[in-house]
């Protein structure tokens, strides 16, 4: 599944919290945000796609979720907190080569035919939130419990993992079918990550030594050496040569993204235009890391994770004829389920570290909102919504908004922005609120009654926008004639 990916370290932020954030971009799929309540989460799990049984532990925590609606094809849960405020997001699709696919084959699964039986597949990111969150305390633990699934268990495509704490940012990426390496992500950096096997540096003793900062599979080392996978120069490890692609079509779909992200978070710190640009869209070498020139707020991520390209010649909704308009894939399109920040304010009391901020829909026209996740219930604006088209949900009101908006771009984008920032301000009108009540008074109580009025605020937001935008559209339809048209 296709999705974007940015990390921001503790340092990086305004407020010393932790952020992961993806965007989930399947396939049109109906999403919601649910609670899995410990009595709820499986003993024994069998994954849909490939059929593969595991059996769970006991004691698994309470963790928030935004499955898909439609289960014939898994439970998809996406992303969540546990009560334990240890975020996950599952999974960014990311590129591999030939020769790390031959060394270490995906494990596939395969049905039974005459005279063979069926063989299990391993796990993906249908399986992985559901077979992880429950069960870790810290950033660090997601990721040893991901790599013993991945050595025992294997993995059927090739993904990218992120976890994070009141303290810590890890990033797993998947290799072939059963290793994997991962890292803590620097305090100091935001992390942009587009569909592509990311790390472009990994320290390979730390790994086998003290492990601070660096994990991976057991026999990484071994792997690398016998399959002769290290291409490399100079001594200098970059495991996105060894491991990942560098493909035309990651020109077009993949790096564009990347150079987008980098040229904002360091507009200054290198060249992203013209004929002496350090970084094209075209270009392989875009960091994985960059330190942003300004401390980031949620609201920035947001604002990368909705992008398509404007201010520049690619941008598919400009009026001008560059000849370069809708060339490269935009962060922000059409087909997103739902994106999500998971946001850890280590500063705060822990009953109010972990708020999830969601967004349904095409990133470019909705609006993102803020949950507690220290909760034993989500409001049915959230959580209750079916297969069918409805305004009685964030969800499906999230993509009749993104359906109008995009019809007549021009006329309708300014009150869009209005209604994504009138979202985020009220938003935050409330956490502050709760907060200071919670810390003068902690209530659990407080947390849900925080969701419900969160919940009140944007759905009146959102009826307004929809009320605004149908107006607009319907005043510009193509049968559109009065008598005075003669």
């Amino acid at each position: 599944m296709s999705c974007t990916t940015i990390l921001v370290g503790r340092n990086a932020t305004h407020d010393h919290s932790t952020l992961i954030a993806r965007t989930d971009d399947g396939s049109f799929d109906v999403k919601k945000m649910v609670v899995v309540e410990p009595d709820r989460q499986p003993r024994k799990y069998r994954s849909v796609l490939s059929h593969l049984t595991l059996e769970l532990p006991d004691q698994p925590l309470r963790y928030t979720a935004c499955p898909n609606v439609d289960r014939r094809h898994g439970i998809w849960a996406a992303t969540g907190i546990n009560s334990a405020n240890v975020g996950m997001t599952a999974t960014e699709t990311i590129t591999s080569n030939p020769r790390v696919l031959a060394a270490d084959p995906l494990v596939e699964y395969q049905k039974r035919e005459k005279g063979r039986k069926e063989v299990p597949g391993g796990i993906g990111e249908e399986d992985m939130v559901v077979l992880i969150l429950p069960y870790i305390r810290s950033a660090r633990e997601g990721v040893l419990r991901l790599g013993q699934l991945l050595e025992k268990y294997g993995t059927y495509e090739s993904n990218g993992i992120a976890f994070n704490d009141a303290r810590e940012i890890w990033w797993l990426e998947t290799i072939g079918g059963h290793h994997w390496m991962a890292r803590r992500v620097p305090d100091d950096v935001c992390v942009i990550q587009p569909n592509q096997f990311g790390m472009d540096s990994f320290d390979l003793e730390d790994a086998f030594g003290p492990q601070e900062a660096h994990l991976c599979s057991h026999d990484l080392r071994e792997f690398i050496a016998e399959n002769h996978l290290d291409t490399n120069q100079s001594g200098r490890f970059n495991p996105r040569d060894v491991f990942g692609s560098h493909t035309d079509q990651d020109h077009l779909y993949n790096t564009p993204r990347a150079w987008f992200m980098g040229r904002y978070l360091a507009p200054r710190a290198f060249r992203w235009e013209g004929e002496n640009a350090d970084f094209t869209p075209e270009s392989d070498n875009i960091p994985w890391a960059l330190v942003p020139e300004r401390k980031l707020a949620v609201e920035d991520v947001k604002y990368m994770l909705s992008a398509h390209y404007q201010g520049t010649p690619y941008n598919p909704y400009t009026h001008q004829d560059t000849g370069k308009r809708g060339m490269y894939r935009s962060i922000g399109i059409n087909r997103t389920g739902v994106t999500s920040v998971c946001q850890i304010r280590g500063d705060l009391p822990e009953a109010i570290q972990g708020v999830e901020w969601v967004c349904f829909g095409s990133t470019t026209f909705d609006a993102l909102l803020p949950v507690y996740a220290n909760v034993s219930r989500i409001p049915d604006y959230l959580s209750r919504v079916r297969t069918d088209v409805s305004t009685e949900n964030f969800y499906w009101s999230s993509r009749l908004i993104g359906a109008l908006a995009d019809s007549c771009y021009g006329a309708c984008i300014q009150a869009v922005e209005r209604y994504q920032a009138a979202v985020m301000t009220g938003g935050r009108q409330i956490l502050r609120s709760c907060d200071l009540q919670m810390m003068e008074n902690p209530d659990p109580g407080l947390l849900e009654k925080a969701n419900e009025d969160l919940c009140t605020m944007a759905r009146k937001k959102t009826t307004e926008i929809l009320n605004k935008l149908v107006d607009e559209v319907s005043r510009r339809m193509k049968n559109g004639y009065n008598r005075s048209d003669n």
